[in-house]
């Protein structure tokens, strides 16, 4: 997410770290969905312990509302850094669903079992399904999934208008919500998966196998209703999360099967703290663009293109130089959290 949130110039992209227009998919697109699955995963490890004490239930309901509200908390400072306009403060966002997700889906894991959270995270999608095919939006009718003309962008723009990304619409809205939290709960059966008594070997196929299942059931789905990040359709969600358990299925299959564990220490450093550097690097480069220099023509220019233009596109061009901005913003802030990681500072929510 910092990658692709931080290039050089926005004017430079190579096209896989830029998200799909409309509908369709690129890596990019992965990213998000790959986050919110794992936080499902993770979910089913940290609540195991508490789940079988009862006792504890209003404890855990109190940690789970006081860390959500924090996350949203934090969603809501990035979106109005550093002015703090009121009046028009995008009010959902990447943390926000975050938030409302993980408050939700640890709702469910917390009243159901593996049958429910499967179901429901089933019915989800096509209780959604349903929704934005069959409910006319005024002046549209219905099942358009156009930019304009969905059922999404519609609510988005009566409930949160002038709140919003866009306009007229957020990729991070309200309706859309709604499969998101059956991303999530797609890594909490994964997560159930991977706590099971089965031999790892089979763990790591068993992923393989919902993998490809999932893929295709995306890919089907994709035709009457086309995989859309934007609107994070039902498809969106069975091929993403297919992808999802193909790629942490390698990485089981390397790390626990195979024992090669060093590759990925970097991931470790980075996900230990990761809510932390996702803020500060957003913080960050909110600076580096309200930070003004003289260029060399005498013009005022933000900090950000100044390195930019001074660092890297004068050597590498505009479009690589973009490029080698961001790794090296992400070198940054690996060597940050790896100062963080050597001391144990570990910021938790």
């Amino acid at each position: 997410m910092i990658l692709v949130n931080n290039p050089g110039s926005w004017s430079h992209v190579y096209s896989p770290l830029l998200h799909a227009e409309w509908h369709g998919w690129t890596p990019t697109d992965l990213i998000f969905p790959f986050f919110l699955f794992i936080v499902g995963v993770a979910m089913t490890f940290s609540l195991f312990k508490r789940l079988e004490d009862p006792k504890d239930k209003r404890k855990i309901y109190l940690k789970i509302f006081r860390r959500a509200a924090i996350i949203y908390g934090l969603g809501l400072f990035l979106s109005g850094f550093p002015y703090f306009d009121f009046s028009t403060i995008r009010v959902v966002g990447v943390l926000q669903r975050i938030a409302i997700v993980y408050l939700i889906a640890s709702i469910i894991i917390l009243n159901t079992g593996i049958k429910g959270q499967a179901g429901i995270a089933v019915g989800l999608l096509f209780l959604y399904w349903g929704l934005m095919k069959l409910v006319p939006v005024p002046g549209f009718g219905a099942g358009d999934l156009s930019v304009e003309g969905n059922l999404a962008a519609y609510i988005d723009n009566k409930l949160l208008h002038g709140h919003m990304w866009k306009e007229t619409w957020d990729p991070e809205g309200l309706l859309s919500t709604i499969p998101a939290i059956s991303t999530t709960l797609t890594g909490v059966l994964t997560g159930h998966l991977l706590r099971s008594r089965l031999d790892k070997r089979e763990i790591a196929a068993w992923m393989f196998v919902a993998g490809w299942c999932a893929i295709i059931i995306g890919l089907f789905w994709n035709i009457l209703f086309p995989i859309n990040k934007s609107i994070w359709t039902s498809s969106y969600v069975a091929f993403t999360s297919g992808a999802a358990l193909q790629f942490l299925g390698f990485c089981y299959w390397l790390i626990d099967v195979k024992g090669y564990k060093k590759w990925a220490h970097f991931a470790i450093i980075y996900g230990m703290n990761s809510i932390a550097v996702f803020v500060l690097s957003g913080l960050t480069a909110r600076i580096m663009q309200l930070i003004k220099v003289d260029a060399a023509n005498g013009n005022s220019i933000s900090l950000k293109s100044w390195v930019y233009q001074n660092l890297f596109a004068s050597w590498a061009g505009p479009l690589n130089g973009s490029l080698a901005f961001a790794v090296t913003n992400i070198l940054f802030w690996l060597a940050m959290m790896g100062i963080l990681y050597r001391k144990n500072i570990f910021i938790k929510i």
